[in-house]
């Protein structure tokens, strides 16, 4: 009895300090990526395909957002996940973001929704080896779980950055997002950090959703524009990436939006930026007013050239 107590505490003990008072919604502190850069060498580094999900953190006993909000995922789909905290993303497939994000939000769960997802882990947090030992001690653990709802992420190395752009190349053409690259020796820390990057064919960036600006044609009657804010105070028009259905209920003023572009103009205005996703933790619902744009409202410019950018948003 007094050796079970004894783990008892000691996995308490290891506990990363989110896993205590994620029940008050206090934001985990999590390990966020930066850009990649040509001068990185990418042969230090782990590489894993950049999956287009939900961050997830499963304390041992439940999953919680990045804002320290319990996802309410059914009983079952959590059943012979490990006692053990772990780093990474709810998933369905390549695409499907909008239709996870929907699901993982509800309050009550969908119970038909939650089989089609996977937790998929690429993180030991509390473990205190460097990422090596970390992943080494995952494949351990995964080869011991026997349930269809949590997988370890895949990671793989690459000699240098020609054959890590061949990998993004690939991946991007059969529908992922990009890639990212955890460094071998690093200890986990949270914060932003060259120990963990991210790789896109394109940035992505987040802006605030200000102003709905009506359609024309055969957008008559639905959204045409977003009028969104940066957080330097610039204004512009996000009118592309829209599927129908968003174009009806479009993003709610006040919401945060995800967009991607391709560099900036000279007045700092992204260049041939299109709309993604709505921020996971943004409300739901939507008012339709019809703002009249202010003058410091730009449109986005087409770029000159494609070229790869490392994403500059969060891991």
């Amino acid at each position: 009895m007094g050796t079970s107590l004894g783990k008892i505490f000691l996995f308490l003990l290891l506990l990363p300090s989110w896993a205590v008072v994620a029940s008050e919604r206090v934001p985990p502190p999590l390990a966020l990526a930066n850009p990649y850069r040509d001068e990185v060498d990418p042969a230090r580094y782990w590489i894993s395909e950049k999956l287009d999900g939900v961050r997830a953190l499963w304390d041992g006993t439940a999953l919680y957002s990045r804002r320290g909000i319990r996802f309410s995922a059914p009983p079952w789909f959590t059943e012979g996940f490990p006692p053990v905290p772990l780093d990474g993303e709810l998933w369905m497939e390549r695409g499907a973001f909008e239709t996870l994000s929907g699901l993982v939000r509800r309050h009550a769960p969908d119970e038909e929704g939650w089989r089609r997802v996977r937790f998929m882990a690429f993180d030991l947090p509390a473990h205190p080896a460097d990422f090596d030992g970390r992943l080494g001690r995952m494949r351990e653990l995964f080869a011991t779980i026997g349930s269809p709802y949590i997988a370890l992420v895949e990671q793989f190395r690459v000699a240098d950055r020609r054959e890590l752009m061949v990998v993004l190349r690939r991946v991007t053409a059969e529908g992922g997002e990009g890639l990212m690259l955890r460094k071998g020796s690093s200890l986990h820390r949270a914060g932003r950090s060259d120990d963990l990057l991210k790789l896109k064919l394109h940035q992505d960036a987040e802006a605030k959703v200000i102003g709905h600006l009506p359609g024309k044609g055969k957008y008559a009657g639905m959204l045409g524009a977003l009028l969104v804010e940066m957080p330097d105070g610039r204004r512009f028009r996000l009118g592309t990436g829209f599927t129908d259905e968003q174009r009806r209920h479009p993003p709610p003023l006040g919401a945060t939006v995800t967009y991607k572009h391709y560099g900036f103009t000279g007045n700092g205005i992204p260049r041939f930026a299109s709309f993604l996703r709505v921020r996971e933790d943004a409300p739901k619902g939507a008012r339709r007013p019809d703002p009249r744009p202010s003058a410091d409202v730009q449109e986005p410019a087409a770029p000159s050239r494609f070229d790869l950018y490392g994403s500059d948003g969060g891991g």
